[in-house]
């Protein structure tokens, strides 16, 4: 016995919405050519530190 199925709709691409642009800032930017900096963000401070390999490392 063979059943007819309904046909599955053709897919259909899902646009992403309007996407905000994200700020970017260089690391150039935020370093200004130290080694470190502080980062205040409500009211504590991070460290943002390039190592010696250029890599960033954000501690509390």
């Amino acid at each position: 016995m063979e059943h007819d199925l309904p046909e599955a709709p053709a897919p259909r691409l899902i646009e992403p919405a309007a996407q905000a642009e994200v700020p970017r800032i260089s690391s150039q930017q935020l370093l200004a050519g130290a080694k470190e900096v502080l980062i205040e963000h409500h009211g504590t401070l991070y460290r943002l530190r390039q190592t010696a390999l250029g890599k960033l490392i954000l501690t509390k």
